[in-house]
Formats: C-alpha cells, structure tokens, sequence
C-alpha cells in the first residue's frame, strides 16, 4: 500500500525491530478499503448556471455585505459543499451592479454591496425559489464532500500511526475505541 502516512507498516522492522509485529494480513486489507472510501478526489460540486448571481441576491437581500463575506456565507450555509471563487464572485458583483440590482459603497479600502429598489423586486419575485445552498440534496452532497470523508481519513491516519508505533496494550485500547465508533456511528443510521 502507497501513501505517506504507511512508513514500514505494522511489521516488527517498522516498530523499531522490537519482534513484536502486528498481524498485517487482515489489518492492511482493512486499512486499503478505509483508505480508498475517503481518500478519493473530492471535488466541490459545481453548481448550476447562476447559481451565484440568486445567491448573491439572496444574501444581499439580508443585509448590505463584502465580497469576501458573500463568499464565506455561501460556504457556511452550504456547509462546505460549495465555496465560490472570488473569480465567480466578483464578476458577478460588477455584473449585477451594471444592471442596477446592487449598488457599491466603499468605506475603508473595502467595497460594501446592497440591493437597490430594482433589485429588491427580482428578489421579491423570485422569493418561492429555494437558495442554491438550500436545493434539494444538498445536504446529502455537503456531507459526502465536506467534513465526514476528511474526518474518516484523519482516523484512518491516525489508526496506522497507533499500530505503527503503539505498544500492545495501546493498539488493543484503540481496537477498543474503533468498535466502539463503529457501534455509535451504526446507531446513528438506526435514528428515526
């Protein structure tokens, strides 16, 4: 198995030649499949044609805001399933500014963006449309791109560098931990 975190494995030579190697039949089986679940490119999904232009509209219909924020709300509301280049942000700033949907003040250095009457009114009548962070699914897009996969990847690091460098006893406390997570994270899908 390939990959920077592996070192020598769990064999005797990789535990400082102590003679008391782990059993690496089963555990590098295990450790492949974990790996291949979370460590698979994980791209952000691309949103729908102007999908940025209803969310800029949508946040600005809350209050007046930056750039910068525009880009960190959409994030936060997606739950990290979708962040905006400010490539995408920008242009879309200025666009909309150019139809007169949003007008700029700048106040320290810093351009701040709000909705004009005109824009107000698309806003208004656009209101029964979702936001693009609230489209059906994508709740279920955010968890599978966003925290969860880092998450099982950060544990199966961590689960090598207990067998590479762990003492018996260590390794059997974190077999105890893993069974345990995996009862708890079951338990979670038994939920109504």
């Amino acid at each position: 198995m390939s990959g920077s975190f592996m070192g020598d494995g769990f064999t005797a030579r990789g535990r400082g030649g102590s003679g008391q190697g782990w059993p690496t039949t089963g555990i590098w089986e295990a450790m492949d499949q974990l790996r291949g679940m979370f460590e698979q490119k994980v791209t952000t999904p691309r949103m729908g044609r102007g999908d940025v232009r209803t969310a800029v509209l949508a946040l600005l219909a809350e209050k007046p805001m930056h750039g910068y924020q525009i880009i960190r709300e959409i994030e936060e509301r997606s739950n990290g399933a979708w962040k905006p280049s400010p490539g995408s942000v920008y242009p879309t700033l200025q666009l909309l500014t150019d139809e007169g949907l949003i007008s700029a003040q700048e106040s320290d250095g810093r351009k701040t963006y709000s909705l004009t009457a005109e824009g107000r009114a698309v806003v208004e009548a656009d209101a029964e449309k979702a936001a693009p962070w609230e489209t059906p699914g994508a709740a279920r897009e955010s968890a599978r791109t966003g925290a969860l996969p880092k998450a099982g990847f950060d544990l199966a690091q961590a689960v090598a560098q207990v067998g590479r460098t762990g003492t018996p006893e260590q390794v059997k406390q974190a077999v105890d931990v893993l069974d345990e997570a995996r009862r708890k994270l079951f338990s979670i899908l038994a939920q109504d």
